[in-house]
């Protein structure tokens, strides 16, 4: 039997950077990459947060320059995605879809999480053109702009103000007459002059070629709809968490976020979690990366622990 001693599931900044550090600690990481390799920002047009790019890059472009980096240093990436595991029995085992069962010492979680979408074809078509889904991402690429933010909870309450310092006017669509955010985060967006709250209302269309120019707002209560210019749209209704073949086997909380302690440990020892995937909260690159080296060194030390490094 060929067990692994570091396998890495997903290959967002999480798993490459936890790839990138356990093979600068001899563990002969194997990564699998899953059905979205690169993860989100892999959607994502000018990244201008992530330390190191002086003009910004591209996500892709930024993703792929990881995973080339992982493979330089000894990661060997494997373009499958795990289907289920077992984490009862040492070594832990990873069932593939093409490549059967990996047997693994120490496993990271990393395999992100996924925003939730309308579903619209124009949503789809104008991804990185105007359309997103993280605000703290490209909101600043909005200045003196119009933009929309779609949603009802504390995400998008917060979506909303972060883009107001940049946008000259924001369009808070909630497809409800209230709210379900907290209470402080609704007074203040109703306190900000440049966030208008358009109540029982849904996009129904995104319009635009190469960039968006316009959305078409339908209220469901008088049936009417109504087109209203703008140039982005920010859509804030959640994310969820790419935790489904986890959930027997690992304690995960209520809106499916895998439990961590001591930053990525689980409650399974020799299993940890990175990223999105255990972060409701920060859902950044710079931050998932962070959390993907803690979690290699942690996997270091337990191997170190365990006698599990030769």
């Amino acid at each position: 039997m060929n067990i692994i001693k570091n396998l890495i599931l997903g290959s967002g900044p999480a798993g490459l950077t936890a790839a990138i550090y356990s093979s600068r600690s001899n563990l002969e990481p194997v990564l699998l990459s899953g059905n979205e390799p690169g993860g989100q920002l892999t959607v994502t047009s000018l990244v201008e947060n992530f330390p190191g790019f002086e003009n910004g890059i591209l996500g892709p472009e930024l993703m792929n320059s990881m995973r080339e980096q992982a493979i330089n240093v000894g990661t060997k990436i494997i373009d499958d995605t795990a289907i289920s595991v077992d984490f009862s029995k040492k070594p832990f085992v990873v069932s593939t879809e093409r490549n059967g069962e990996l047997y693994a010492h120490t496993i990271i979680i990393s395999t992100g999480a996924s925003a939730k979408w309308l579903g619209l074809e124009g949503e789809k078509r104008l991804m990185g053109k105007g359309v997103s889904g993280c605000a703290t991402c490209d909101g600043a690429f909005f200045k003196e702009k119009v933009v929309a933010v779609v949603g009802g909870g504390d995400s998008a309450m917060e979506d909303s103000l972060f883009v107001s310092k940049f946008a000259s006017k924001v369009y808070l669509i909630h497809r409800r007459d209230e709210f379900r955010a907290s209470k402080i985060m609704q007074d203040r967006v109703k306190d900000n002059p440049k966030i208008e709250i358009i109540f029982n209302s849904e996009i129904k269309d995104i319009i635009g070629e190469d960039k968006v120019v316009s959305i078409d707002i339908f209220n469901n209560k008088t049936g009417e709809t109504k087109n209203v210019p703008l140039d982005g749209v920010f859509i804030a209704i959640g994310h969820t968490p790419n935790t489904s073949i986890f959930k027997s086997s690992i304690d995960i909380d209520d809106n499916g976020y895998i439990k961590v302690h001591d930053f990525t440990k689980t409650n399974i020892a020799g299993i940890f979690a990175a990223g999105d995937v255990s972060d409701p909260k920060y859902k950044q690159a710079i931050s998932s990366a962070g959390m993907g080296c803690i979690a290699s060194i942690d996997s270091l030390h337990f191997l170190e622990d365990n006698n599990l490094t030769q």
